[in-house]
Formats: structure tokens, sequence, C-alpha cells
């Protein structure tokens, strides 16, 4: 019973940690900082989890669900402009919260048939979603569920450059791109600017990233 409580605890400890490592950096964060970060050997957190992917699924499946819980909400709702513009901003406002699922909703995965199964459900959702708004005339006859993501691939880079300097520039950008695709105007004002300051200030601090101050 004890080696088993053990087990158990490493595991817990091992899908927190990457839970906050991945949130911070993305899916691309070395293992070992997580092993590290959790108390834990390398070899623990490879004899848990054999692969990147296997860790990914483990911290991301129930996530994943909360999204599929959200679209099903936007099929819901009454008035398919605010289905569709309110489903885009949640998930453009889930990946400013968190880098591992800025990552994730703009990839594919293979070899974790639970992950999976919830981004196919999320996916055909969508597509519900567009062709609702659609068929409702509110959304541009032209747009395609591959667009989304296009928007969240933006969404991922414009969080990575601004998200210390200026973390609300999303917001802006996501309002502007989903007041283009509204047929009959937009009826909301965009949020706010972050401003020019915090703007340069990312810009800065990309630059010192590759070295060039």
């Amino acid at each position: 019973m004890g080696i088993r409580s053990d087990a158990a605890r490493n595991r817990d400890a091992l899908l927190e940690a990457a839970r906050s490592v991945f949130g911070q950096r993305g899916l691309d964060a070395p293992l070992d900082d997580i092993a590290r970060q959790a108390g834990i050997g390398n070899a623990t957190l490879y004899r848990h989890f054999p692969t990147r992917c296997a860790l990914i699924a483990a911290v991301f499946t129930t996530t994943l669900q909360e999204v599929v819980a959200a679209g099903q909400r936007a099929l819901d709702n009454p008035d398919p402009w605010e289905g569709f513009a309110d489903h885009a901003m949640f998930l453009c406002e889930i990946q400013a919260k968190d880098r591992g699922m800025a990552d994730l909703l703009t990839m594919s995965i293979s070899g974790a048939p639970e992950l999976e199964k919830a981004r196919r459900q999320t996916h055909d959702d969508f597509e519900r979603i567009v062709q609702r708004a659609q068929d409702g005339g509110v959304l541009r006859p032209d747009f395609q569920t591959g667009d989304v993501t296009l928007l969240l691939m933006a969404n991922a880079g414009l969080i990575h450059r601004t998200a210390d300097d200026a973390p609300t520039a999303w917001r802006r950008m996501a309002r502007c791109y989903l007041d283009g695709l509204r047929l009959g105007g937009s009826t909301q004002p965009l949020p706010a600017s972050p401003g020019v300051r915090a703007i340069r200030a990312a810009m800065a601090r990309q630059g010192a990233h590759f070295g060039c101050r």
C-alpha cells in the first residue's frame, strides 16, 4: 500500500508541476524542469509518462472537456452571433491564461485517444457554431472553420510577445478580427488599447530575447 501511495503522490506532483510549467512556458518546456519542480527524478517521470504526449494528455484532457462544454453553451445561445463570437473569445482567453493551451489549440496530436476525442468534439462543435451563424445571416459566408485556427495561431503569437507588458492586447485584436467577420457591422466598442508604451516594451523584450537590445 505504501509503494502505491508513493507512486500516486509522485504522479500527482508531476501533474501539478506540468500544469504550472506548461502553463507558463508552453508545451515545449523541458521535461527535466517539470521533474525538478515536482521534486522527483527524471526516471520516475518517464515511468509514469513515457512520452511528452502522454504527459500532455494527462494534464490537458480535462481542460479540453471544459472547451467542449463551452461549445455546447454556444450552441444553446439563442443568438447565433453571440454564440459564435463569445466562443471565439473564450478560446482566445484560454490561450491567454495558459501557454500550454495556447499551443494545444493550434496543433495536432496523435497517440492520445482521449485527448484526440475531445479535440474532434471541439472541432465538430465549432463547425456547427459557424454554420449556425452563417445560416442566421450574421457571419460572412466565406468564413471557414479553419480560419478559427488561424485566429488562434495569431493569438498565440500575440500572447507570447505581449504577456508581460501588454497582457490584455489580445482582447482588442480578437475583437477587431471578429468585427470584420460580422455581417451588418459591430455593435460593441473595442477593448482599450494597451498603449504605445506597453507595445514598445513588448517589442523590446522580444528583441532582448534574441540578444538585440
